[in-house]
C-alpha cells in the first residue's frame, strides 16, 4: 500500500512538473520476472523511472543508503533491498533471485555507480558482471534502459510547473541469459551484448529527439 501511494504521488508530480518522452516503454509490461538494467547518470534515476514504469520495480540500492534508520525503513517500504558493492554480495543475490523466481522485476544499475564522460556505459564504458550472473542463475532476461536528463533535476527550476523539466527514456530489446560452457566466458559475452545495447540505445535516443551528446555529463 505504501509503494502504491508513493507511486501515485510521484506520478502526479511527474505529470505536473515534467515532460517525459518515451520510446518502446511498452516492452516493460512483459509478464514474468526480468532484470531492468539502467544506465546511471543521477541518484534520481529510480525515482523518475518508477512512476512511468508499467510494473513495480524492486531496486537494488547501495548499502550506504541504509546507514540511517529512516532511509533504510523508507527504502524497504518501497520494495528496495541493499547490495554491498565490495566483495561478493551473497545476500543481495539471494534476494534478487527470490524476487525473480516470484515473477517480479528487479532493477539495478550495472555500472555500479554514477559514471560520466568516457566511463559512462552510454559511451562505451564497462559494466559489472553481476547482472549477467543473476540472469544466468534465474533464467530471466535483461531489459536495457536509458534515461537521460535526470541529473538536471537536482536544481529547483525544472520542478516548477512553468519550467517543466525534460526527461527522455528508451528501452531496448530483451537480452536472454547466456549459459553453458565456461561461466566466466558466458558472463563476459553477455556483458558485451548489454554494453553494446546501451551504446546503440543512446545513439538512437539522441537521433530520435535530436539531442547533443552534452545531454549526459
Amino acid at each position: 500500500m505504501f509503494y502504491r501511494a508513493v507511486h501515485l504521488a510521484l506520478r502526479g508530480v511527474a505529470f505536473w512538473t515534467l515532460r517525459i518522452s518515451r520510446h518502446r516503454l511498452e516492452l516493460a509490461a512483459r509478464e514474468g520476472g526480468y532484470l531492468l538494467a539502467c544506465a546511471h547518470v543521477s541518484h534520481l534515476d529510480p525515482f523518475c523511472l518508477g512512476p512511468i514504469w508499467p510494473r513495480r520495480i524492486a531496486w537494488m540500492a547501495r548499502a550506504e543508503f541504509y546507514q540511517k534508520a529512516w532511509s533504510a525503513r523508507l527504502l524497504r517500504w518501497l520494495g528496495a533491498f541493499p547490495v554491498h558493492r565490495q566483495g561478493v554480495p551473497v545476500s543481495a543475490i539471494r534476494t534478487a533471485l527470490a524476487q525473480l523466481a516470484r515473477g517480479e522485476v528487479v532493477g539495478l544499475f550495472p555500472e555500479g555507480e554514477i559514471s560520466t564522460g568516457d566511463a559512462s556505459v552510454l559511451r562505451g564504458g564497462r559494466i559489472k558482471r553481476g547482472v549477467c550472473l543473476l540472469s544466468a542463475r534465474s533464467g530471466c532476461p535483461v531489459l536495457p534502459c536509458v534515461i537521460v536528463g535526470t541529473e538536471k533535476l537536482l536544481a529547483l527550476d525544472p520542478w516548477l510547473p512553468a519550467w517543466r523539466g525534460r526527461l527522455w527514456v528508451i528501452c531496448g530489446d530483451f537480452i536472454p541469459p547466456v549459459t553453458g560452457g565456461d561461466r566466466r566466458a558466458a558472463r563476459a559475452k553477455m556483458a558485451g551484448e548489454i554494453e553494446a545495447s546501451f551504446v546503440r540505445l543512446y545513439a538512437e535516443l539522441r537521433a530520435r529527439w535530436q539531442l547533443d551528446d552534452s545531454i549526459v555529463p
